[in-house]
């Protein structure tokens, strides 16, 4: 292809200054055939022409057939002109149908609602946003009450039965009241089931009517028209809110929302009369709305769960810590879109949870309360106190940077502990601490340099402590019995051995 200023320039040269196509493609660097189809003038203006078909006969059949009979099949009309002598195929039939069929336009009223009366609901998707390692879907939730047109908006990263009814609640106590009528499309968190006219709601949505005393009402299949307010208005926070939007945190996105909300959605002028704003008009709706219950709906997410080893219970893609003491029990988890709280349900009613953590929609992330790690590692410790070692290390703290640089010494631990047990045993907690700090000092981890250490101390003081026989080599001595002699004996031997002594 070449553009029109090149086609120009050929036909110039060649009408004009009389060029053969050889130089004219030489000279432009085209192909000759390329100047040849540039100077066919024939060819851009040639009238079209529409060559005849074969169901052109059968057109006029075909246009009446549609008027008395629109929603007739293709396939059916074919089978028609066929028997009035139509040799073609039925795609063609197909063809021409699709284009003759008359199209039904239907009307709708303009819908009209009582002040107070109604509210449509819905849930928008807004695509996938990266939380740290995870990747969540941003919903919004979206009510819009029909008569004054005021919305409220929040978003959630799932469209979970939870934060269906969450939105609900925070809506109401946005709007300080509540409708008569909540409008649904048949989304699965209004409806379970349906049958024509027959309607199974989700029970967690009947007990939110009885609490807010407002009634729940799906739209007809394929009426969409029927809460086109909703759609209208989600439409609008696409276009005027959410596109070219930088998505930081959930809470930061929300608060944005609510202010262009106050700012720009109700600011905007009341579609019944443009005078007004959506602001005002909710102004005096809000006195016939119903008014809220005593307390809000709980409707948090309520789990039994069990940690059998860790201290920590997987919730949502990440593990959260629990007490050492709960590990093994069953616990109750309540998940709010904040909050991660752990119960005990076999505590009182009024006994606080036994943790409350921050919830986290990250992956693979440990939330910790550092507490519970302290209150492992001391359960730990103390399990470690019925080992071998456990009384050398409570009778000196030394013992253990003293076991520690006689293991990196190669010393065997397992004689150590007993040779070092053995000098506790014998000379007392007082001694044997001394001696074990003095040896760690002088960088000597080895049960001869305490014994050897112990000795000095002995040495110092003057005295000798009495230590009991070791008889494990002799066992044919255990059963020796030696007759005590009175004292006064020995005594009258010394006056002798004094006496002999002056003679001399």
């Amino acid at each position: 292809m070449i553009d029109v200023e090149k086609v120009a320039e050929i036909r110039r040269l060649f009408y004009a200054e009389h060029w053969k196509i050889g130089t004219i493609a030489a000279e432009l660097h085209v192909h000759p055939n390329t100047v040849r189809a540039a100077l066919e003038t024939d060819r851009s203006v040639r009238p079209t022409v529409l060559r005849p078909s074969k169901v052109d006969p059968f057109l006029p059949f075909i246009r009446e057939t549609l008027e008395h009979y629109p929603r007739l099949r293709a396939t059916r009309i074919h089978d028609m002109l066929r028997a009035r002598g139509y040799p073609g195929s039925a795609r063609r039939i197909r063809d021409v149908v699709r284009f003759l069929r008359p199209q039904k336009v239907e009307p709708y009223l303009r819908l009209q609602t009582f002040v107070g009366e109604q509210a449509q609901v819905d849930w928008a998707d807004f695509g996938a946003v990266k939380i740290g390692r995870a990747t969540r879907r941003l919903s919004g939730f979206v009510m819009t009450l029909s008569y004054s047109r005021a919305l409220y908006l929040e978003f959630f990263f799932d469209q979970s039965q939870e934060n269906f009814l969450r939105g609900h609640a925070r809506a109401f106590s946005y709007f300080e009241g509540v409708p008569r009528i909540c409008l649904y499309d048949n989304l699965r968190s209004a409806v379970l089931e349906r049958r024509g006219d027959l309607i199974r709601f989700h029970p967690r949505l009947i007990e939110l009517c009885a609490h807010y005393h407002f009634q729940a009402r799906p739209c007809a299949p394929r009426r969409g028209n029927e809460k086109g307010r909703v759609e209208r208005v989600i439409r609008y926070i696409r276009e005027s809110f959410f596109y070219g939007r930088a998505f930081t945190t959930i809470e930061d996105f929300n608060a944005k929302a609510w202010t262009w909300r106050d700012e720009v959605a109700h600011a905007r002028g009341w579609p019944d009369d443009t005078t007004r704003n959506v602001a005002s008009v909710f102004a005096e709706e809000k006195a016939r709305l119903l008014p809220l219950p005593a307390h809000p709906f709980e409707v948090n997410l309520v789990v039994t769960m069990t940690a059998k080893k860790t201290i920590y219970l997987r919730f949502d893609r990440n593990d959260y810590s629990i007490p050492p003491g709960a590990v093994g029990k069953p616990l109750s988890l309540v998940a709010s879109d904040t909050t991660v709280r752990i119960f005990d349900p076999s505590a009182p009613l009024e006994s606080p949870p036994l943790v409350c953590h921050r919830r986290s929609y990250d992956q693979a992330r440990r939330v910790d309360e550092p507490t519970h790690q302290e209150e492992l590692l001391a359960m730990k410790r103390k399990a470690r106190g019925a080992s071998a070692s456990a009384r050398l290390v409570q009778a000196a703290a030394e013992t253990e940077a003293f076991l520690d640089a006689a293991f990196v010494r190669g010393e065997h631990m397992g004689n150590l502990v007993q040779k070092l047990t053995r000098l506790l045993d014998d000379y007392g907690d007082k001694r044997f601490r001394a001696a074990i700090a003095l040896a760690l000092s002088r960088d000597t981890p080895r049960a001869s340099s305490v014994a050897f250490l112990i000795e000095q101390q002995l040495r110092a003081e003057k005295s000798r402590v009495p230590l009991p026989v070791d008889l494990s080599r002799r066992p044919d001595l255990a059963d020796l019995h030696v007759t005590p002699h009175q004292g006064e004996t020995y005594d009258e031997l010394s006056r002798r051995r004094s006496d002999d002594d002056h003679e001399e």
